[in-house]
């Protein structure tokens, strides 16, 4: 497969997404586009195009960050979704999904960081490619956000502090609010870029301290994520 990703900061790092195309001797790409990388201009030489996080929102505008193209986003995700090719976002990359299909993000009611449960829905335990997460799955959160839904999208997975954890938009089309990528070296990344804010935190209850976040053992929540993406090649290639 050839994986695309787009990356809006060094520390939105694709983590366990990298590692599985890495694993599975993909072709890998990357616009990183904080460096001003260009985005690609089809999605001819893309099969999967995974979109990652950032402080940015989908209405945030040039002048607030001059290398975020919102709009250049959004129109490739509807390049790759109109040709049939495999779309994941996560976080800011699901949220800009959901806008391509129509659907504005919203306010997360709880701001999330650090490691809490998510809960599958009927839908979610449903789903061929993530039943197997199974329910509680304890999984990464750094968030304000969340995506908008469709008429025809599925959300999978909630937690106490976000209705829409996992959100399904078609068979090849997938956001996770959640950050099932993280691994010790992202998380690093992350803490080091919100570490004064993570000590200081009085006020959101799910935002936990930069060594309760360490702490936690990423491997099962990656272990899951690689299955869920050999489930997503597999729908892809059989499409």
């Amino acid at each position: 497969m050839n994986i695309h990703f787009v990356q809006h900061k060094v520390f939105e790092a694709p983590g366990a997404y990298l590692e599985w195309a890495q694993n599975r001797n993909h072709k890998i790409s990357f616009s990183k586009v904080y460096n001003y990388e260009p985005l690609p201009d089809t999605a001819a030489d893309i099969d999967l195009l995974v979109i990652m996080g950032g402080p940015q929102s989908p209405d945030s505008s040039k002048k607030e960050y001059p290398y975020f193209d919102s709009q250049a986003e959004i129109n490739l995700i509807q390049k790759c979704i109109n040709t049939g090719k495999a779309v994941v976002g996560v976080c800011l990359g699901a949220q800009l999904i959901g806008k391509a299909l129509g659907a504005k993000f919203e306010s997360s009611p709880e701001k999330e960081i650090g490691v809490f449960p998510i809960e599958l829905t009927a839908a979610g335990l449903n789903d061929d490619k993530i039943s197997h997460f199974g329910s509680p799955l304890s999984v990464g959160h750094w968030h304000n956000d969340m995506p908008g839904i469709t008429e025809n999208s599925r959300i999978l997975a909630f937690s106490e502090g976000c209705p829409r954890q996992i959100i399904a938009y078609s068979a090849l089309v997938y956001g996770f609010q959640c950050h099932m990528e993280l691994n010790k070296e992202v998380i690093e990344l992350l803490i080091e870029s919100d570490e004064d804010f993570l000590i200081k935190n009085t006020m959101h209850r799910y935002v936990q301290k930069p060594d309760e976040i360490r702490s936690f053992d990423y491997n099962l929540m990656n272990n899951k994520l690689f299955k869920f993406l050999d489930k997503l090649q597999h729908e892809y290639e059989n499409s």
